[in-house]
C-alpha cells in the first residue's frame, strides 16, 4: 500500500476517540476487502492496516490536540523555535525569558489536553499528563518532535532535553507519510520564515538571468523560495540558520536551563498530586470512620431484628394457642346452652 494511502487510512484511525480505535481498525480492514475479489494484494493491504499500532492514553491526548486544537500546538511550536533560536545565538537572557513563557504555555497546553480528552469521552490522570507535558516540552527542544506531535499519529510519549535529538524510532505511525493532521497547516502560519519567499517576478528574473549565464541568482532564488512541498516547516528554517554551532559546554548550560523549567514543573505537579492525596486520605479516613458507625448501627439493627422475630414467635404462638382455648370454650358454652334448652323442653322437670 502506498504511504500516502496507509497514512490517510491512519489519520482517520488516530483522531477517534480512544476506545474506538481497534473496532475502527478492525472495520477499515474489512472495508479494504468487502465488495470485490480478494486478492494477495488486498491481503497484504489490509494486514497493513491491522497492523496500524494504538497509541498509548499520552500519545492519544497530544493526537486529539492536533485534530481538534492545532492553534495550541501552533503557539507551541513557534515558541520552540524561538527558543532553539536563541540556544543556537547563546542568547542567555533570551533564552530565561522564553523558559518562563514555556512554562505558561505548557500548562495552557496541558489543560486544553485534558478538555479535548475529556470532551472525547476520557479523562486523563495525573500521571497521563505529565507524560503529555514532557511529550510537549520535547516539542520545543527538538524539531522532530515537533512534527511528530503535529503529525497527529503519535504512538507513544516524548522526551527531549535539548542537547540531545528525541528518540523517535516506534514513536509515529507511518513515519514516512508527511504530517496529515490539521496542525501541519495550522502552525505554518505561526513559525517565522526568515528569508523572503520568491514572488512571480522574481521568479521571472531568475530565469531571464539563466538565460544570460547568471546562475548564482538561481541559486539566490531557490534559496529564498522556502522549504520544500512535505519537508516539516521547522525543518526547513533551522537548516537556514547562520549561527554558528554552540559548544558542548553552552549546550549543557541551556540543558541545565531546561532542566532546572522542568524539575520546577514537577515540584509543582508534585505538590499538587501530594495535596490530592491528602484530601484522598482525609476523605479515606472520613469514610471509614462513616462505615465503622454504620457497621455499628447494623449490627445493632440486625440484633434488635432477632429479639422483635423472637418476640413475634412468642406472640404467635400464644395468640394460637389462645385462639384454640377459646374456640374451645366457644363449644363448650354452644354444647351448655343446647342442654339448657333441652332440659327447658323438657315435661315435669
Amino acid at each position: 500500500m502506498a504511504p500516502s494511502e496507509l497514512a490517510g487510512i491512519a489519520a482517520q484511525l488516530y483522531a477517534l476517540p480512544f476506545d474506538d480505535f481497534i473496532p475502527g481498525r478492525t472495520a477499515a480492514a474489512k472495508e479494504l476487502l468487502a465488495g470485490q475479489s480478494v486478492t494477495t494484494e488486498l491481503r497484504s493491504r489490509a494486514a497493513e492496516v491491522r497492523a496500524l499500532p494504538k497509541p498509548s492514553v499520552s500519545a492519544w491526548a497530544v493526537n486529539m490536540l492536533a485534530w481538534h486544537r492545532p492553534e495550541t500546538l501552533g503557539e507551541l511550536a513557534g515558541l520552540g523555535l524561538a527558543m532553539r533560536q536563541a540556544q543556537d545565538a547563546l542568547d542567555a537572557p533570551r533564552l530565561r525569558s522564553l523558559a518562563g513563557e514555556r512554562r505558561r504555555v505548557l500548562a495552557d497546553t496541558v489543560g486544553a489536553a485534558r478538555k479535548v480528552a475529556e470532551q472525547q469521552g476520557r479523562k486523563i490522570s495525573g500521571a497521563i499528563a505529565s507524560e503529555v507535558e514532557e511529550t510537549l516540552r520535547a516539542a520545543t527542544a527538538d524539531e522532530g518532535a515537533a512534527a511528530a506531535v503535529r503529525s497527529g499519529r503519535l504512538l507513544r510519549a516524548l522526551s527531549a532535553n535539548g542537547v540531545d535529538a528525541a528518540e523517535l524510532t516506534g514513536a509515529i505511525a507511518v513515519p514516512e507519510a508527511p504530517p496529515a493532521a490539521p496542525a501541519a497547516a495550522g502552525t505554518a502560519g505561526t513559525v517565522p520564515a526568515r528569508g523572503r519567499t520568491a514572488k512571480s517576478g522574481d521568479s521571472e528574473d531568475s530565469g531571464g538571468s539563466s538565460k544570460n549565464g547568471d546562475s548564482s541568482n538561481n541559486a539566490g532564488a531557490a534559496e529564498e523560495a522556502g522549504p520544500a512541498q512535505g519537508q516539516p516547516r521547522l525543518r526547513a528554517v533551522r537548516q537556514e540558520r547562520l549561527a554558528p554551532s554552540p559548544s558542548a559546554w553552552q549546550r549543557a548550560e541551556a540543558a541545565l536551563q531546561q532542566a532546572a523549567d522542568a524539575a520546577k514543573s514537577s515540584a509543582a505537579e508534585e505538590q499538587r498530586t501530594a495535596s490530592e492525596r491528602d484530601d484522598a486520605v482525609a476523605e479515606a479516613a472520613a469514610l471509614t470512620e462513616e462505615a465503622a458507625r454504620l457497621k455499628e448501627d447494623l449490627a445493632r439493627a440486625e440484633d434488635g431484628l432477632r429479639r422483635a422475630r423472637k418476640r413475634l414467635d412468642s406472640a404467635t404462638a400464644a395468640a394460637q394457642q389462645a385462639a384454640r382455648a377459646a374456640d374451645k370454650d366457644r363449644r363448650r358454652e354452644d354444647l351448655a346452652r343446647e342442654r339448657v334448652l333441652r332440659l327447658g323442653n323438657t315435661p315435669g322437670r
